[in-house]
């Protein structure tokens, strides 16, 4: 089983790569904590994605912290990196082309189930707990899952967040809606754009999907057909939830819904970052991690 961390985002509103800021007791970066969890469940493959300048620092980084019995891959996503014929489109990207694609970046190394984790969030043990029982029950590639929570854990104090707010069916994921400025004032939860409200028990993806090695070629048809609708070569990204939800509608898979009641938490902005580093140094406290986190 393999762990694959997204980690080549830009940070814009936190003002640096928050995954790479240290928020541990021993100065580790918040990922480090997922992959000690999913490692703890059963994980033997760890595959990080971030870019072309962090590739050799993340490698060295974490080769001299894991296991030897783990497995490790550190990928490059590149907008360069699309199918040849897309070639000369690339070249006038400015960034990389979103989440699906990043996925997409680590074809070459994952070859089993492997789940997926943002790199500025932390899940919580038994999400990790919760994704090896979904995996064991697949029993094909068109069975996916995901690890859901509700809404009202997973808001800032200190701004507006995305969320994809999700519908389930028979405990299937039928859909994902995107709201973008979700924020709660005084005691009530509401989208900033379209003025929904929510009562906070909404089920919610924080990108923490059970994926099969089948979506590579899935991504790689929908990639293709997004990159010859472009009107924009730099505008819109293609996303993870909305290739996931793409293949619910056409029957391709089926995805299990989870809820945890892990304690989770991330670093939207620079201000978030108090709170990730109280909330690691109780845990620890609490004897939940040891510090240092690696041995």
């Amino acid at each position: 089983m393999t762990i694959l961390v997204l980690a080549a985002g830009l940070g814009s509103r936190y003002g640096k790569q928050k995954q790479f800021d240290t928020l541990g007791c021993a100065d580790e970066f918040l990922f480090e904590y997922n992959i000690f969890d999913a490692i703890k469940s059963g994980f033997n493959h760890v595959v990080v994605v971030t870019n072309k300048e962090n590739q050799d620092f993340i490698n060295n980084y974490l080769k001299n912290k894991l296991p030897s019995a783990v497995q490790l891959d550190v990928v490059v996503q590149a907008k360069e990196d699309v199918p040849e014929e897309f070639l000369e489109l690339a070249e006038q990207r400015i960034k990389p082309w979103g989440t699906s694609h990043a996925v997409w970046s680590a074809r070459d190394v994952i070859t089993d189930a492997f789940v997926t984790v943002n790199g500025d969030d932390f899940y919580g043990l038994s999400a990790f707990q919760m994704a090896v029982e979904i995996i064991k029950k697949s029993s094909s590639d068109k069975h996916f899952g995901m690890v859901a929570y509700s809404l009202v854990e997973t808001l800032s104090e200190n701004g507006t967040v995305s969320r994809g707010v999700c519908m389930v069916q028979n405990n299937n994921l039928s859909k994902v809606q995107e709201f973008e400025k979700i924020q709660k004032v005084d005691t009530t939860i509401l989208d900033q754009k379209t003025d929904s409200v929510f009562t906070g028990e909404e089920l919610v993806s924080m990108n923490f999907w059970v994926c099969q090695p089948s979506i590579f070629n899935e991504i790689d048809l929908a990639f293709k057909k997004y990159l010859a609708s472009m009107a924009d070569v730099n505008q819109g990204e293609i996303l993870l939830p909305t290739t996931i939800q793409d293949l619910i509608k056409a029957q391709k898979i089926a995805v299990a819904v989870v809820k945890t009641n892990s304690n989770w938490f991330g670093v939207t902005y620079a201000a978030d970052k108090m709170n990730a580093v109280q909330e690691l140094k109780k845990m620890t406290n609490n004897n939940l991690y040891p510090s240092p986190l690696w041995n």
